[in-house]
């Protein structure tokens, strides 16, 4: 299943049933899992590791060299976990020291142009659309997903379940289940269809909803709305999840409709 005309290592590790096409390059310390498909012109360097039944279409490059000026040649790696599609010409960089890996999850689609930089850590079932620009060391959650291009700034953290419209500057945490559009980036609602699609009642859509009242619409600073949202709302998993991820956030959250950045 590997066409003449590639180029494949003799040292990388090619698992069955899968197609390499004409002029693709796969170079040494690479592993491929089951049923993956690699395109014609795409380039897998080392440190790559694919899953089972990927798609990596022509001119995507996989964990090439990081744009980092600090990267000095230290042994990192790529995983990209299993059902992933990676479309034309998207770039994915390697680890550096400060994580030594960058990691997609499984079934995600990263469209055409996007860049995933180092270290970045990208959930399962994530979506980057066409020309999304990610620096380093980017989290984002399960089924997170960000519209065309859209930049994301380093560091910057991305909740699960949340969704970020076309052409945005990302450069303070989203929150999970947050929508997430206007520049500068402000929170306009929950991704209710989203959720709604994953399975997700409307009493723990309303749940959600109910929350970030509390914290975008009340009036109250960061903690105070945190404060009031333990006490008195009941316990979920969703709740404690928000709640989490705000505390723990280190640039500040995106800023409510009110305008003034969230601390």
């Amino acid at each position: 299943m590997i066409q003449p005309l590639a180029y494949v290592h003799p040292e990388a590790k090619i698992a069955q049933n899968v197609v390499i096409e004409p002029f693709a390059i796969i170079h040494k310390d690479v592993e491929i899992g089951e049923g993956t498909w690699i395109g014609s012109h795409a380039v897998i360097n080392e440190g790559a590791r694919i899953g089972k039944n990927c798609k990596i279409y022509s001119g995507a490059v996989i964990s090439s060299t990081p744009q980092d000026l600090k990267f000095k040649g230290e042994y990192t790696l790529t995983f990209i976990g299993d059902n992933t599609t990676i479309r034309e010409y998207a770039t994915i960089s390697r680890g550096t020291e400060e994580h030594y890996k960058t990691e997609i999850g499984s079934d995600c689609l990263i469209m055409a142009y996007a860049h995933v930089a180092h270290d970045c850590r990208i959930g399962n079932h994530c979506i980057l659309t066409n020309n999304v620009q990610m620096a380093g060391h980017v989290y984002m959650g399960d089924w997170a997903i960000i519209g065309g291009s859209s930049s994301v700034l380093q560091f910057t953290r991305i909740g699960a379940h949340a969704f970020i419209s076309g052409g945005s500057l990302v450069r303070k945490d989203v929150p999970p289940f947050a929508k997430a559009a206007r520049e500068p980036l402000t929170y306009v609602g929950i991704n209710s269809t989203g959720i709604r699609r994953r399975g997700y009642s409307n009493e723990r859509i309303n749940e959600i909803q109910e929350v970030y009242r509390y914290l975008y619409l009340r009036g109250l600073n960061n903690n105070d709305a945190l404060t009031q949202i333990e006490l008195e709302l009941p316990p979920s998993d969703e709740r404690d999840e928000i709640v989490h991820f705000i505390r723990s956030s280190e640039r500040g959250i995106m800023r409510g409709p009110g305008g003034g950045d969230r601390e």
